[in-house]
C-alpha cells in the first residue's frame, strides 16, 4: 500500500516470523530439555546402575547353572524366571506406589511422611509374601499342570524352595529403593547393589566353581546376595542415613492400610502384566519337543531383555519421581515436559541396544552356555528380541508417567 510520500510500506510481514524470535525459541527449548535432562539423570543414572547390577545377580546364576547343563540351566530358568520372577513383578507393582505417595509428600516438603509410607509398604508387601508362598512350597505340582518335563518340573520345584528367602527379601528392598530414590539418593542404591554383584560373583564362583555344590550352590548364592542389599539398605535407613525422613517405626503405618493396598494395586497393575506376559512364554516353551533346548534358548533371550529392560524400568521409576516431584510443586506442564525428555532418551537408547543385538546375534548367547544348539536357537531368535528390546524402551516409561497423573487425579 503507498503511502501520502509515494512509498509502499508492507503492512503485513508474510515471511512467517522474526527469525531471532525463532532461534530464542529453540534455544530456550535447548535449555529446558538440557535442564530437565541433567534432573532426570541425577534420578534415572543411579538407578539404572543400581537395576542392571542388582539383575546382574540374576544372569551371573543363570549363566553358572548353564554351564553346569543344559537340564540345570532349563530349572534355574523355569525356578528363577517364572516362578521367582511372578511374584517379583507382582511386588514391583505394587511397590511403585511409594513413588506416587513419597515423591508427592518430598515435592511439599512433608518429610516425616516418607517414612510413614515405607513402613505402610513393608506391611502390605509382607502380607502379600505370605499368600504368595504355596507358589514355592507347591511349584513342581504346578509345573506339572502346565505340561513341563517331569525331570524339569521336579528340579525347577526344588530350587524354588531354596529361593525363599529372596523372596522375603524384595518385601524390604523394593521399598526401601523407592524411600531413597524419592529423596534423591540413587547414589546409595547404586553402591548397594553393585556391593552386592561383586559379592554375588564371588560366592557364586566359591560355590558353584570350588566346592562344587552344584545347582544348589548358585541358589543359596543368590540367596545371600539378597540378603546383603536388603540388610545393606535397611541398616542406611535405620541407622541414620535419612534423618528428615525417617522419625522410627511409628503405630500410623496402619492408619489406613486398606486404601493404601488399593493404591499400591492399581500402581501396579500395568509394570505387573508388562513383567508377567514373557514370564508366561517360558511356562508355554516347556511344551514344546526338545522342551529343555527351547526353554534354555527363551530363558537366555528373556535374561537379555530384562537385563536391558533395567534401563527404560530405571527410566519408568525416574520419570515418576520428576512428574510427582512436579505435580506436588503444582507445576503440571512440567511435569509433561519430564514425560517427553524421559520417553525421547529412552527411546535413543533403546535403538542402540537394537542394533547391538542384531550386530552380535550369533555370539550373545556364549554368556550363558557353550551348547552349539542351544545358541543356534538363540540366533534364530535374536531379531525378535532386538524388535522387544526396542519397543519395551518405550512403553515402560508412559506407563510410568500416565499412573503418576492417575494417582494425582485420584
Amino acid at each position: 500500500m503507498e503511502s501520502d510520500g509515494g512509498q509502499t510500506v508492507a503492512l503485513l510481514d508474510r515471511s512467517g516470523g522474526d527469525p531471532d524470535e525463532e532461534d530464542q525459541e529453540v534455544a530456550g527449548l535447548a535449555k529446558r530439555s538440557w535442564i530437565e535432562s541433567k534432573n532426570l539423570w541425577q534420578i534415572v543414572g543411579p538407578a539404572i546402575f543400581g537395576r542392571v547390577a542388582l539383575y546382574s545377580t540374576n544372569v551371573i546364576t543363570q549363566a553358572f547353572a548353564g554351564h553346569l547343563g543344559e537340564l540345570e540351566l532349563a530349572s534355574i530358568s523355569i525356578a528363577n524366571t517364572v516362578i521367582l520372577g511372578f511374584n517379583f513383578g507382582l511386588m514391583l507393582g505394587m511397590a511403585s506406589a511409594m513413588e506416587t505417595l513419597c515423591g508427592q509428600a518430598y515435592g511439599a516438603r512433608k518429610f516425616h511422611m516418607l517414612g510413614i509410607y515405607l513402613q505402610r509398604s513393608w506391611i502390605v508387601l509382607f502380607l502379600c509374601a505370605v499368600l504368595l508362598l504355596p507358589m514355592y512350597l507347591f511349584a513342581t505340582q504346578a509345573l506339572l499342570l502346565t505340561g513341563q518335563p517331569p525331570d524339569l518340573a521336579a528340579q525347577a520345584g526344588a530350587v524354588s524352595i531354596l529361593f525363599i528367602p529372596t523372596h522375603f527379601c524384595f518385601v524390604f528392598i523394593m521399598p526401601l529403593a523407592r524411600f531413597l530414590q524419592c529423596q534423591l539418593k540413587n547414589n546409595v542404591n547404586a553402591v548397594f547393589s553393585f556391593a552386592a554383584l561383586l559379592v554375588h560373583l564371588f560366592i557364586t564362583w566359591l560355590f558353584v566353581a570350588r566346592l562344587k555344590f552344584g545347582l544348589v550352590g548358585t541358589a543359596l548364592a543368590l540367596n545371600f546376595s539378597w540378603l546383603t542389599t536388603a540388610a545393606m539398605q535397611f541398616a542406611y535407613v535405620v541407622g541414620g542415613g535419612c534423618t528428615d525422613t525417617w522419625k522410627g517405626f511409628s503405630l500410623e503405618a496402619f492408619v489406613d492400610l486398606w486404601e493404601f493396598t488399593k493404591l499400591s494395586a492399581a500402581s501396579g497393575v500395568m509394570l505387573c502384566l508388562e513383567n508377567w506376559y514373557y514370564r508366561i512364554l517360558v511356562v508355554l516353551t516347556g511344551n514344546l519337543k526338545n522342551a529343555k533346548i527351547a526353554v534354555d534358548a527363551i530363558s537366555i533371550c528373556m535374561n537379555i531383555n530384562g537385563w536391558e529392560m533395567m534401563i527404560p524400568l530405571g527410566f519408568f521409576a525416574g520419570t515418576g519421581v520428576r512428574v510427582a516431584n512436579e505435580l506436588g510443586a503444582g507445576n503440571g506442564r512440567a511435569a509433561k515436559f519430564a514425560t517427553v525428555v524421559s520417553v525421547t532418551t529412552s527411546s535413543v537408547i533403546g535403538l542402540f541396544f537394537w542394533v547391538l543385538i542384531m550386530s552380535l546375534h550369533d555370539k550373545f548367547a556364549l554368556i550363558f552356555t557353550s551348547s552349539p544348539i542351544v545358541i543356534e536357537a538363540v540366533d534364530k531368535l535374536s531379531v525378535i528380541l532386538a524388535a522387544t528390546i526396542l519397543l519395551n524402551s518405550i512403553q515402560p516409561v508412559l506407563s510410568g508417567s500416565e499412573s503418576k497423573l492417575k494417582n494425582e487425579e485420584v
